[in-house]
């Protein structure tokens, strides 16, 4: 079910790259990266945990599409950072699902080490204890 007023449901305002029976892509409008890509499911569902079978797979086989198709638009690509804000308090602010690949290139930021732990300030960089 689509409504109205949902950003992602009106797909015509979007600039569609790829699309199945389940999902679109589009670029991010503020993207965080070059090629910072979005998946959305074409059904309206909040987020991932209302997502169906058919759209979990459809997530899963885009994601690895996507990753293929960014890295032959760049070849400084050298990794990837997969996100969902699940919830106001969790960051999100367009209540329809929608999955963020963000490429990362060697020194796009100072020091990558702990990646998503950053959406809690001050949990990114953590010191790893090696057990003996």
């Amino acid at each position: 079910m689509k409504t109205s007023d949902c950003l992602f449901c009106r797909r015509s305002k979007q600039k569609i790259i790829y699309e199945d029976e389940y999902c679109y892509v589009t670029r991010d409008s503020y993207p965080a990266t070059e090629l910072h890509t979005l998946i959305m499911p074409k059904r309206h569902v909040k987020d991932y945990f209302e997502m169906n079978q058919d759209e979990l797979g459809s997530v899963h086989k885009i994601l690895l599409l996507q990753r293929e198709e960014i890295q032959k638009l760049d070849s400084t690509v050298e990794g990837f950072n997969i996100g969902m804000n699940c919830g106001a308090v969790a960051g999100q602010s367009v209540f329809h699902c929608h999955i963020h690949l963000m490429p990362r290139r060697k020194g796009d930021v100072e020091n990558p080490q702990g990646g998503v732990r950053h959406a809690i300030y001050g949990k990114g960089h953590y010191k790893r204890v090696l057990k003996k």
